[in-house]
């Protein structure tokens, strides 16, 4: 991030560099584990011993994994467009701001005490986010595309055939190819369920992971990339409908795990704060939030905020490493295929799968969800500039390698870089707080040792504030974009990910 164009590029990479190491004052990065790289040797050469056996109940779980993903994306994507013509509505915006800050894991684990390990959980688990997301990303594009010349039109033409026949058709593939993008990161949504009990790939994985298996660790990694890697073969705009129909059939919406009593008791018991319920007085329930804040929300943000930039800055880096290992002027064509798989598997991982992967090897403490939130994101972007970086005109043919980086390549794609980057800033918090479920003092850690002590009351104060540090993360963003002008570049790189 020291390398810029403009000196607002270059300020806004000194302020960020500044956090960075500011955060390192108080990250915990210790590797706990005894013999950190035997465990890490024993997962890496337990690929040659792959067990088929469980192949079967494998492919069930991913089957199961691809049904609830095409029910949630499709319920999602009809949600989100409807959603989108009143997003300009600050109240329907805050509502979904809220929404889609809270991760699907912490959804599930609320809708587990009334719906139980149902496939209903786990569609309301990635229905509510996801609606809310493509509600925001679908208004953006339509109003980006609100382009047409409005003199050309009948003054009698209504609104909905203006929409129709003028801003829809030329935002359409936009539209399609951000959904598309949304079913892969459903598919990973999907996945990490099953460490809650969602019988998806991750139930099995996390088993697996806890016992030590690593030859059926393997075996489920490489089914589920294959999955993602294949995606585009088989969902897309004419097998949608085909698939959902089935998915419905092979896993149908029943609420036969739905209790009334469940219902009430969680809304009208569960959730309400203890003071109310068990009548405090006004100084006792004072007393009641300033312990559960000082105690638990004020560490709980600062160590998800920690974590937060910590991942970014690790993010940008490795992203400006490996962009060039995709690009024609760095890498031959042997060698960007191999790069671009290499850059596919990282980005097809989920965060949490990683995560639990390097607690596995280096023990509890920041270490392991910097990695996963470094590799993860870090190889999405790199797999962005790096087409981009195909794209481009170049000058200097004849330079070397670093020269060529430096003054030219890096120069042109800074701006955009940066506009990805913190585009997926907000996506990194709430990463970094769900990760605190696997022993990271973050507000998931909070959160899930609330749910274990069946306290929901204190869970919904949590997650409160869980979404109210994303909105801020959020709304920081946008004012970087809009600072850096680079709001639209972000928005059609998101859209271009496929």
């Amino acid at each position: 991030m020291l390398l810029a164009k403009t000196s607002k590029e270059l300020n806004v990479s000194l302020v960020f560099v500044a956090i960075f190491v500011f955060s390192l004052f108080f990250a915990d990065l210790e590797i706990s584990a005894y013999e950190p790289f035997l465990e890490l040797g024993k997962f890496v050469t337990s690929l040659k011993d792959i067990n088929f056996s469980s192949i079967d109940l494998l492919i069930n779980a991913a089957l199961q994994t691809i049904y609830i993903a095409t029910m949630a994306i499709v319920f999602s994507a009809i949600f989100g467009f409807i959603l989108s013509f009143y997003f300009g509505n600050i109240i329907v915006r805050t509502i979904l701001a809220y929404t889609r800050a809270i991760h699907e894991i912490f959804w599930a684990l609320i809708f587990l005490q009334v719906f139980g390990l149902s496939t209903m959980t786990a569609l309301l688990a990635i229905v509510l986010p996801y609606s809310a997301i493509l509600a925001k990303v679908y208004f953006e594009i339509l109003e980006e595309y609100d382009t047409f010349d409005k003199k050309t039109v009948s003054k009698k033409a209504s609104k909905v055939s203006l929409f129709f026949y003028t801003k829809l058709p030329n935002a359409f593939p936009h539209l399609v190819s951000y959904t598309l993008y949304r079913f892969e990161c459903a598919m990973k949504s999907s996945a990490i369920l099953g460490f809650v009990g969602i019988t998806t790939l991750g139930y099995y994985l996390s088993s697996s992971f806890n016992e030590g298996l690593y030859d059926e660790v393997w075996l489920m990694l490489i089914i589920f990339y294959i999955l993602i890697a294949t995606i585009k073969f088989w969902f897309n705009k004419f097998t949608v409908l085909i698939l959902f129909v089935i998915s419905l059939i092979q896993m149908p919406l029943s609420l036969n795990s739905f209790s009334s009593d469940n219902l009430s008791r969680f809304l009208f018991e569960d959730i309400i704060p203890s003071p109310i319920k068990n009548d405090y007085t006004f100084m006792e329930g004072i007393d009641w939030f300033y312990k559960l804040f000082v105690n638990e929300i004020v560490p709980g943000v600062f160590n998800t905020i920690v974590l937060t930039q910590i991942s970014l800055v690790a993010t940008a880096v490795l992203a400006l490493v490996l962009f060039p290992l995709i690009s024609y002027r760095f890498v031959g064509k042997v060698g960007r295929f191999f790069s671009h798989i290499f850059l596919v598997i990282l980005r097809s991982t989920p965060e949490y799968i990683l995560a639990f992967l390097f607690l596995s090897i280096f023990g509890a403490s920041m270490l392991p969800a910097v990695l996963a939130l470094m590799l993860h994101n870090g190889a999405i972007i790199a797999f962005i500039i790096g087409k981009q970086s195909n794209e481009i005109e170049y000058v200097l043919d004849k330079s070397t390698h670093l020269n060529l980086y430096t003054y030219e390549v890096l120069p042109k794609l800074y701006n955009s870089f940066l506009a990805f980057l913190f585009y997926r800033w907000e996506v990194i918090m709430r990463e970094s707080a769900i990760l605190g479920i696997l022993g990271v003092a973050t507000l998931g850690f909070y959160i899930d040792s609330a749910i274990a002590d069946i306290r929901l009351d204190k869970v919904v104060i949590l997650l409160f504030f869980t979404a109210l540090l994303n909105i801020t993360i959020d709304l920081i963003s946008k004012k970087v974009r809009d600072y850096l002008r680079a709001h639209n570049i972000a928005l059609t790189c998101s859209c271009d990910l496929k």
